[in-house]
Parts: structure tokens; sequence; C-alpha cells
């Protein structure tokens, strides 16, 4: 915890900030997070170290956080949802779940995060980026005789069968990206289409949208799609990982935060949120050993942050794709067509 110590300047001005808040609940901040547990821990023990407040951090996928913001929407257990795709935010935005602030560090971030905002309507702050792909464990795929893939074509190849897995659009943003990324490279038929054969390859379809490349990492798996900075920590951490940027295109994200309307504590989650955009807040990333591209342009990037300027990206439409409308139609559609459809259907 050398970094929590790093972060003394400043810490007076938090600890008098959290002092005026009320701390009569025996939870001052209650807060869903949707990126890695290692980010998740680094954040509740740096943020509790500067402000003297109880926070209770909970690590969920983006979907269970979206199902649970929508369940609890007329008497709200959570103040403040951190991390997952901003489609998802962007839904709850448009569904009024969310309530609109400011952030105190929102000048200093950067262009995308600045447009994601106006975009949420002022209620969900971009704080990351990164770049959807796969990547492949070349012991297991040279153990089982396969050559390896460049594109997203390529992982339907019969080859492939049983040796790749992928996250469920129903639970995981990182999912959704991947569908919404597909539909607009290929169109929505096509993109359908290409799911159908690809899900006759998947061995498993995950929770979380980080477990496919934690599967391939471990030798469970050959291929796991997931963005690509969580390809990038397995391969830092001593797997013998390759990361693919599909040579057709990709998509990407931008995580967000936001404050859950009618939080208990609003106070403590503007603070909250206020701090994720911060240098500091900013750089618990790769403190933590992630490798997302921070939002504000005074934050240190991770040294294996991949450029996502050298990969072809997509005209990614946030606007389409966070609707809530078009999440409900696609995922069903994902549902008839591909999942219910694909053997097996196992889930983890």
């Amino acid at each position: 915890m050398k970094f929590i110590a790093s972060l003394g300047a400043g810490a007076a001005v938090w600890l008098s900030l959290s002092l005026s808040l009320n701390a009569a609940s025996a939870q001052d901040l209650n807060v869903l997070c949707a990126v890695q547990v290692e980010w998740c821990q680094m954040m509740e023990a740096v943020f509790e170290e500067k402000t003297g407040l109880d926070v209770s951090m909970e690590r969920r996928s983006t979907g269970e956080i979206l199902d649970r913001v929508r369940a609890e929407r007329d008497a709200p257990k959570i103040d403040v949802w951190w991390g997952g795709t901003g489609d998802t935010h962007l839904q709850a935005a448009g569904e009024d779940l969310l309530e609109p602030y400011q952030p105190k560090n929102f000048e200093d971030t950067l262009p995308w995060a600045q447009n994601f905002f106006l975009m949420s309507g002022g209620k969900a702050a971009g704080i990351y980026a990164g770049a959807l792909g796969f990547g492949y464990n070349s012991d297991f795929l040279a153990a089982h005789g396969v050559a390896a893939p460049s594109c997203w074509k390529d992982l339907t190849a019969p080859r492939y069968k049983g040796l790749v897995q992928m996250p469920n659009p129903n639970s995981s943003g990182t999912a959704y990206t991947m569908l919404a990324t597909l539909v607009q490279l290929l169109g929505e038929d096509e993109a359908f289409e290409y799911l159908a054969a690809l899900a006759k390859n998947i061995d498993r379809f995950t929770t979380s949208g980080a477990a496919p490349v934690q599967a391939a990492a471990r030798g469970e798996t050959g291929i796991g799609i997931s963005f690509i900075h969580d390809a990038v920590t397995q391969k830092l951490a001593g797997a013998p990982m390759v990361i693919v940027a599909p040579c057709e295109g990709t998509g990407y994200e931008i995580g967000a935060v936001s404050i859950v309307k009618g939080a208990r504590n609003p106070e403590a989650a503007r603070l909250f949120v206020d701090f994720a955009l911060s240098p500091e807040g900013q750089e618990t990333c790769a403190a933590s050993g992630q490798n997302q591209i921070p939002a504000n342009a005074k934050a240190s990037l991770p040294p294996a942050a991949p450029d996502i300027s050298l990969i072809r990206m997509v005209d990614y439409d946030f606007a389409t794709f966070g609707s809530p409308d078009q999440r409900r139609r696609l995922l069903d559609r994902f549902d008839k067509e591909v999942l219910q459809t694909a053997t097996p259907v196992a889930t983890q």
C-alpha cells in the first residue's frame, strides 16, 4: 500500500470536507464497482484513507448493477455506481435513475470524456477508456495444434470449436459492447449470423467481462474475448498471452461513474465522484495493476496501457446503443438467436 502513503498531499483538504458530512449511518457511502476487483479494493482503501469515511464497496458486473439500480429505484441502497461500460450508464440516465452532477475535475478531462458527460445529460462522467479485442494463450493453441487468430472472422473457424470463451451480454457490459460493435461493423443481420456461428465454438459464456481472458491465461481455454487492457494485465502477470486487435476493426468502451438518484449519502457520493476524476483517483488504476486509459489529462498513463490510436476503431455510436429500447431489443434477439441455440450455454 505504498501508493496510499504517496497520496498524502492534499489529504487535509479531503478530510475537512468529509468531516462536514453526516456520518449518522453505519456506512458513509455505498458503492457498486464494475472494474476489476483489485481496482475496487484499491479505490476503497485510498478513498477511506483520504477522507476518513466508511465505504462499502461491492464488485458486480455492469449488467447486474443496472438491474439492481432499476430494482431499487423507489428506495435506493446504493449511492455511487463506479465503472463499467458507458452504454449502461446512458441507459440508466435515460430511465431517470441517475442524479446530475458535474465533477470538480471535469475541465481537466479529455474530449471523449466531456462528450460522454454531455451525452448523458450531465448524469454520468467518463473515467477511463479501453478497446475491445481478444487474447489467446500461445502455449494452449500450440498444444492443440491450431493456428493463431487475428480477425473476428477467424474465431468462427471449426478448428476453434470449444476453445473460445466470451461474456454474456445480459450481465456483461464488455459483451454488450462486443454485440454493439459487431452490429456497427457488419450490419445487424450479419452480426447475428456471425454470433450464431461463433456460439458453436464457445465453451462458456461468462458473467464477467474479464473472465474469458483470465481463463485463457490459466490455460483453461485457448481464446478469451474481453477488453484489451484486461488481456494486458494477464500478460504482465506472466501468462503466455498474445493480444489481438481484430483486423476488421473493433469498438471501445468509455467507463463511467454515476450518482444514483435518491442516494442516501449524496454529499459523500459527490466527494467520491470528484476523487474518481482527480489525478490521484485516476492513478489508482495503474497502482492496482490495471491498464485502462484515464480520462483526466493530468493523470499519468499506465505504462502498459494499449495505444488505441494504433487500433482500427469503429465510430462507436454511444447514443444509439446506449438507448434502453435498443439494448433490450438486441439482448432479446441475442437470447433467441444465439444463447438459446448454443451448446453448451454454461455461464460462470
